[in-house]
């Protein structure tokens, strides 16, 4: 029962964090999906990695106190790190093209990624320029 009640928190805890919206990480993955056949919550940590580098710059400072909440030290380093390492453990492939994502249509997927309405919410405004960029990083 104890678990089961973990459960519910968690699931809402995540519906809440839904709220403050999502950004690129599901903006590219929305229509990588939808194309390619990806598995969704596969694709977004495929992302992952790629999406914090680029947030880095409207984020980092942020992580000096939220990584100490959860644990990790090290800034936004450390929780990159630990981003990486846990894709690792779990056998996340690191690039699209091991997903299946081969011969893209890259102005499509930017056209798409742009209209979805995740992107309001990354902390980096997306441009057809920093999408095409995490796009060609994540091949």
């Amino acid at each position: 029962m104890q678990a089961r009640g973990q459960m519910m928190a968690a699931g809402m805890m995540g519906a809440v964090a839904f709220q403050k919206g999502l950004g690129a990480i599901h903006a590219l993955s929305h229509p990588i999906g939808a194309i390619h056949g990806t598995h969704h919550g596969t694709t977004n940590a495929v992302c992952m990695p790629a999406v914090l580098r680029l947030n880095a710059p409207a984020i980092a400072a942020r992580f000096d106190r939220a990584g100490g909440y959860i644990g990790i030290d090290g800034g936004f380093a450390g929780f990159q790190a630990f981003v990486d390492e846990f894709n690792a453990s779990l056998g996340i492939p690191q690039t699209l093209a091991e997903i299946g994502v081969t011969d893209p249509d890259f102005d499509w997927l930017v056209r798409e990624a742009l209209a979805d309405p995740s992107c309001g919410g990354n902390p980096i405004p997306l441009t057809v320029e920093n999408v095409r960029c995490l796009l060609l990083e994540l091949l």
